[in-house]
């Protein structure tokens, strides 16, 4: 097993981990672990934020035809051509 040594953490943080591992009725040092492996468990499972998924989701689809504009007036599509 590996080790790990934090040096210069704050003398509040350390309070508030004491008081979390109380709560969860374990040590500090297992609590730090948990934490630790939540912490990269979360980044493996991570898929992106909204705008990732959704623009995975359209990727390569598009639309052909117009769509009607809601107060009545036509959409047309941007020309960044001069």
């Amino acid at each position: 097993m590996a080790q790990l040594v934090v040096r210069n953490l704050e003398d509040d943080v350390k309070k508030r981990l004491q008081r979390r591992a109380a709560r969860h009725r374990r040590s500090v040092e297992e609590e730090v672990r948990d934490i630790l492996r939540n912490a990269v468990r979360d980044e493996s499972r991570s898929t992106g934020g909204l705008g990732t998924r959704i623009a995975r989701r359209f990727a390569g689809r598009g639309i052909d035809f117009q769509i009607p504009e809601f107060r009545g007036e036509q959409a047309h599509p941007a020309d960044f051509e001069e």
